[in-house]
């Protein structure tokens, strides 16, 4: 059945997100997979000084989808913050901070409490990699090292070899997550 106005839709699951916060269930859930955000983080490969493939971003989603935008976020928020001490990687900068809320809220606005279809996964493995990947990311790495803009090919190529794989491996954690809530 089609939504007759997916902003009312968002703005519901918005504030239905706002709530899980208040849940002790969603905040231990949520402090569990940032743990498990900062045990794949250990194992993210650097391909060069400004480009890395990482798998930290199913962790987040699956905070989105279970939990919501913000707590999706503000895992984001602790779990970078953490990372950064148990493995850094550069000088801190709050930019990367601000990537990983975003990611968490951008996940958490296309998957929490909606059922999983290939679609939607792509949808927001896509608004993450153009939001994050291709606009924020090399404007941080401008900032912090200079001339970063310079490998925004490399970054392309990697985004769309990475995307339909980031998508499959997303969809088939998240509908191992939906058959596990039905069961």
């Amino acid at each position: 059945m089609l939504e007759k106005n997916p902003f009312v839709s968002l703005a519901g699951r918005l504030r239905a997100g706002l709530e899980e916060i208040h849940r002790l269930s969603s905040m231990v859930g949520t402090a569990m997979l940032a743990a498990l955000h900062l045990v794949l983080n250990q194992f993210t490969f650097a391909v060069s000084q400004f480009l890395e493939i990482g798998f930290t971003f199913l962790a987040t989603a699956s905070a989105a989808y279970l939990y919501g935008p913000w707590l999706a976020g503000l895992m984001g928020i602790v779990a970078d913050t953490l990372g950064y001490f148990l493995r850094p990687n550069g000088t801190y900068f709050p930019g990367w901070t601000l990537n990983e809320f975003l990611l968490g809220f951008l996940y958490g606005c296309w998957l929490y409490k909606k059922p999983v279809t290939l679609w939607r996964t792509f949808a927001a493995c896509l608004s993450a990699v153009l939001l994050i990947n291709l606009c924020l990311t090399p404007l941080w790495l401008h900032l912090v090292y200079g001339n970063a803009f310079v490998i925004t090919g490399l970054r392309l190529v990697k985004n769309l070899i990475k995307l339909p794989i980031d998508t499959l491996l997303l969809y088939t954690l998240l509908k191992a997550l939906q058959a596990r809530r039905k069961g």
